[in-house]
């Protein structure tokens, strides 16, 4: 199964004969099909598949890009990204660049230095790594080198982490990029997978958003001068695309998320919300307890595109799976959401 997948022609979008940039469904499914080239990449190098024996070539190829550049981690030498330029003359809803980052590969030498960046995640540590600055030095390269419009970021999971790090940053210096992040991790209690009950959830983020507001406000007032608020304000004007299944605990949290952004609006109190969106509570207490000053967590956003996939998944690995995202049948809900 894992080697079919691995197969354009078995399993990749052959329907997408002709892609329509204007067509959100074709721009996400070649930004899927992107990343999974990346996945492929590393295979190819793991299991030492060459010139007619590489199976990554198709994924590009198809849709007329070519491999500009690989991005290689320092730590290991395993492949975690790639550059891909469009052969084809661009139009104005066209990339002419994609800068795609795979996710965790569970086999393989690369599999321990992915556990690694993974519980980077969870610290809120990303940007620290030496992943993230290579992965930052080509976005910024690409930018400098070829301007930075039509310049599109995708990834899934740990690369989804990559990439919406990457777009934060640029972001917050007035450059806004196109992206698509599949699967980003919300690092919280996955309140929307586990409880069905529409009246608990709401009580529990409410009681959630009250204490986090409140303990952000009690350490505006102690840390006067921090640029937290100001940045997370920058971002507002930034509209990445995350594409969710509520099936899958690592990401459905964003659905939540966002809805509940939308109802505290609606009942009254979206200035506790405002506050609250931006912070979470276990940054908060180490601020509070240990004085450490901590960037706003990476999952969080002010702004977003957010689609759900609501076509039932038969298992975990099908919900969190980058394969799901050029399906042509898919069942999908679209809101945009913005601070």
């Amino acid at each position: 199964m894992e080697i079919k997948r691995e197969h354009f022609d078995l399993s990749g979008p052959l329907h997408l004969t002709t892609v329509d940039w204007t067509n959100p469904s074709h721009r996400r499914s070649v930004a899927a099909s992107l990343v999974q080239s990346v996945y492929i990449l590393e295979r190819d190098r793991q299991e030492k598949r060459n010139g007619p024996h590489a199976l990554a070539p198709p994924w590009w190829e198809f849709f007329h890009f070519k491999l500009y550049k690989h991005l290689i981690d320092e730590a290991d030498s395993c492949i975690f990204g790639a550059i891909f330029q469009l052969t084809t003359p661009t139009t104005h809803n066209s990339p002419r660049f994609v800068i795609a980052f795979r996710g965790t590969i569970t086999k393989g030498d690369a599999f321990t230095r992915d556990l690694e960046l993974d519980v980077h995640i969870i610290r809120n540590g990303l940007h620290q790594t030496s992943r993230f600055e290579t992965a930052i030095q080509a976005v910024r390269y690409v930018i400098a080198t070829f301007g930075s419009s039509n310049v599109w970021l995708t990834g899934h999971s740990l690369g989804a982490s990559m990439a919406l790090q990457a777009g934060k940053s640029t972001a917050k210096t007035g450059i806004f990029l196109e992206a698509f992040l599949f699967n980003p991790p919300f690092l919280s209690a996955p309140i929307e997978r586990i409880i069905k009950d529409t009246k608990v959830k709401h009580g529990l983020r409410f009681a959630g958003s009250v204490i986090t507001a409140g303990l952000a406000l009690a350490m505006k007032n102690k840390n006067r001068g921090s640029g937290v608020n100001t940045t997370f304000d920058v971002l507002s004007e930034w509209l990445p695309c995350l594409f969710v299944n509520p099936s899958d605990h690592i990401c459905s949290e964003y659905v939540g998320y966002f809805e509940h952004r939308k109802r505290m609006e609606e009942i009254g109190a979206g200035q506790i919300e405002r506050l609250a969106t931006r912070h979470s509570i276990g940054g908060l207490l180490l601020n509070a307890v240990g004085g450490v000053e901590l960037e706003e967590p990476l999952h969080l956003i002010p702004s977003a595109n957010l689609t759900v996939n609501l076509t039932p998944a038969t298992d975990f690995k099908d919900a969190h799976g980058i394969h799901q995202w050029w399906r042509p049948d898919l069942h999908l809900q679209s809101n945009s959401y913005k601070l």
